[in-house]
C-alpha cells in the first residue's frame, strides 16, 4: 500500500507540471540541446553518431529506447507518431525521467523498509515523498538530464545489495556507470557496505551460537556422544568469538580505539570469510575492472569536452556540500533535541573535541585559501543560481569565504553526529571517502552533483523526529514552487546570444 501511495502522490504533481513545462518550454534547453539530439540519433538507429560535447556515457539514451518502444503502439493509435523516430520528441524523451522519478521514490521506500523496518508504513511513505521533493532531484525530473536516471540506478543497486542479491546489484551498478561514469565510486561504496554487513552479521551469528551453546551446557547431557559434540562446537565457537571479542565497539576512547577495533574486526572476519566474500562480491570487481579498462582506452574519465572538465583538487566542494545539505535538512539537524545531544557529545570529551574542531577548521581554511576554484562556466553563466551565490555571497569580499568556514565545519559535525546514531564508524568513513572521491575532482560547482551523497545520507539518518520531516517537506515545496516559477515565468535575454534564457539550478 505504501508503494502505491508514493506513486500516486508523485503523479499528482508530475503530470500537471510536466504538461506545463512542455507547453512553455517545448524546445530543448541548456544541456538538453546535447542530450535530446543524441537520443534522437539513437532512435533512428545511428548508434555510431556521437556529439563530442557530451561528457557522460549513453546510458540514459539506452533506457529511453525500450520506454519509447512501449509507448509507440498507443501513440500510433492516437496518430501522434507512426514511426519509432517520430516518437522521440522532446516531450516524450523528458517523460522518461517522469517514470524514473516515480520508480526512484518507490526504491527509496523499499530501502527505508530494509534499513528501518520499525519506522512503520505511514512514516516510511512520508519520508519517501519528502525525499521525492528534494529540490535538485525534483527540478530535473522535468528535463532530459542524466541526474534522475543516475540516482535511480545507484539506489536500485544499493537496494539489491541490502537484499543480498549481489549479482543483480552489480548489474545495476554497471547500468549506473553507463549513465554517469562517476557512479563507479558508488559501486565500490556499495560493495564495501555489503562486506561490512556480511562481517557484522557473521559476528552476531557467532555470538548467538556461543550463547546457545552456553545455555545447552547448563542442561544435563544425555550421552557421551552429545558431550563430545557439544565440546567440539564450543571450542570452535570460543575460537571465533575470541577473534572478534577484542573488536567490540562498546568501549569509549578519545584515542580512536573504537575505530581501530572496528577495522581489526572487519579484517579478521573478512579473512575468515575470504572465499565467501570473494565469490559473493566478485561481480562488483568485474564492473570495476571493466571501468578501469574503459579509462585506459578513453584516456580520461570524461567522454567529451575534456578541456572544460579536467579533474582538479577542489577540496572546498566538500565544504559546500556540507552546508547545502545541512541547510536542506535544517529542521532535522537543528531540532532542540539534536542540538542538545551535539552539545553534550562535545562537552563529554571537551579537550579532544576542541582539538579536533581546531584541526578541522585549520584544514578547511587551507582548503578554501589554496584550492578554491572559480570555473569559467561559473563566472560567465548567470542562468545558474550558483552564479549568484558565488558573486553575492562567497565572493562578496575577500574575507567572506573565510567567515563561512565555521559554518561548513559545523554542518559536517551535525551530519556526522547524526550518522553516528545509526552507522558504524567504518561505514561513515566509507561514505565520507566516497563523497570526497566524487566531489573533489569536479572543478565546477554544481549542486546537482550533491544529489546522490545527499540521498545516501538521508536514507541512513536518524529519523525519530517525525515533525521535522513535515517541515522539511514544506520547505522543499516552497523552494520548488519558487525555482519552477522562475524557470517558466521569468525568462530573460542575452545581448551576445539570441534566444530565451531561463533560471536553472
Amino acid at each position: 500500500m505504501g508503494r502505491l501511495a508514493v506513486a500516486l502522490f508523485l503523479s499528482l504533481w508530475i503530470i500537471p507540471i510536466s504538461i506545463l513545462v512542455n507547453r512553455i518550454v517545448p524546445d530543448p534547453y541548456m544541456d538538453e540541446i546535447f542530450h535530446i539530439p543524441q537520443a534522437q540519433q539513437y532512435c533512428k538507429g545511428n548508434f555510431r553518431t556521437w556529439d563530442p560535447m557530451i561528457t557522460t556515457p549513453p546510458g540514459l539514451y539506452y533506457l529511453s529506447l525500450p520506454y519509447i518502444a512501449s509507448m509507440l503502439p498507443g501513440m500510433r493509435l492516437v496518430r501522434r507518431a507512426l514511426a519509432f523516430s517520430d516518437a522521440c520528441s522532446t516531450a516524450v524523451l523528458r517523460s522518461t525521467n517522469y517514470v524514473l522519478a516515480v520508480t526512484c521514490s518507490i526504491i527509496v521506500y523499499e530501502i527505508l523498509n530494509q534499513l528501518k523496518p520499525a519506522l512503520g508504513e505511514r512514516k516510511t511513505t512520508v519520508c519517501a515523498i519528502v525525499l521525492a521533493l528534494y529540490p535538485l532531484h525534483w527540478f530535473f525530473s522535468f528535463l532530459y538530464y542524466t541526474d534522475v536516471a543516475s540516482l535511480t540506478a545507484v539506489l536500485a543497486m544499493y537496494l539489491m545489495c541490502l537484499k543480498k542479491s549481489n549479482r543483480f546489484s552489480a548489474l545495476l551498478g554497471a547500468v549506473a556507470v553507463l549513465i554517469r561514469q562517476t557512479n563507479i565510486v558508488w559501486v565500490v561504496f556499495t560493495a564495501c557496505v555489503g562486506i561490512i554487513n556480511v562481517t557484522t552479521a557473521n559476528r552476531r551469528k557467532v555470538i548467538q551460537d556461543h550463547n546457545n551453546i552456553s545455555e545447552k551446557e547448563s542442561q544435563p547431557l544425555k550421552n557421551k556422544h552429545d558431550d563430545k559434540a557439544l565440546n567440539l562446537r564450543r571450542r570452535k565457537s570460543d575460537k571465533t568469538l575470541d577473534d572478534t571479542k577484542q573488536c567490540d565497539s562498546t568501549k569509549v576512547s578519545i584515542h580512536g580505539l573504537d575505530f581501530i577495533d572496528e577495522v581489526q574486526f572487519i579484517l579478521l572476519t573478512s579473512w575468515h570469510l575470504k572465499w565467501e566474500i570473494l565469490v559473493s562480491f566478485s561481480p562488483f570487481l568485474l564492473v570495476l575492472l571493466a571501468f578501469l579498462a574503459f579509462i585506459r582506452w578513453n584516456g580520461s574519465i570524461v567522454l567529451g569536452a575534456k578541456e572544460a572538465h579536467t579533474a582538479s583538487l577542489h577540496f572546498p566542494q566538500m565544504l559546500y556540500f556540507s552546508l547545502v545539505s545541512a541547510f536542506q535538512v535544517a529542521p532535522l539537524l537543528l531540532s532542540p533535541n539534536r542540538v542538545a545531544e551535539l552539545v553534550y557529545s562535545i562537552r563529554n570529551n571537551l579537550l579532544f573535541n576542541a582539538i579536533k574542531m581546531l584541526l578541522v577548521l585549520i584544514f578547511s581554511l587551507m582548503a578554501v585559501h589554496f584550492f578554491s576554484i572559480a570555473h569559467p562556466y561559473l563566472l560567465a553563466d548567470n542562468r545558474h543560481y550558483t552564479f549568484y551565490l558565488w558573486r553575492k555571497v562567497i565572493s562578496a569580499n575577500w574575507l567572506m569565504k573565510y567567515l563561512l568556514v565555521p559554518l561548513y565545519t559545523f554542518a559536517w559535525f551535525c551530519i556526522l553526529n547524526n550518522l553516528r546514531k545509526t552507522q558504524t564508524q567504518l561505514w561513515i568513513l566509507a561514505y565520507f571517502l566516497a563523497t570526497a572521491t566524487v566531489l573533489i575532482p569536479a572543478p565546477l560547482i554544481e549542486f546537482r552533483y550533491y544529489t546522490i551523497p545527499f540521498y545516501i545520507f538521508m536514507l541512513h539518518t536518524h529519523q525519530s523526529d517525525y515533525r521535522s520531516w513535515i517541515l522539511i517537506g514544506i520547505g522543499y515545496a516552497v523552494i520548488n514552487v519558487f525555482t519552477m516559477f522562475m524557470f517558466l515565468y521569468r525568462p530573460f535575454s542575452w545581448d551576445h546570444e539570441p534566444g530565451t534564457q531561463r533560471f536553472i539550478w
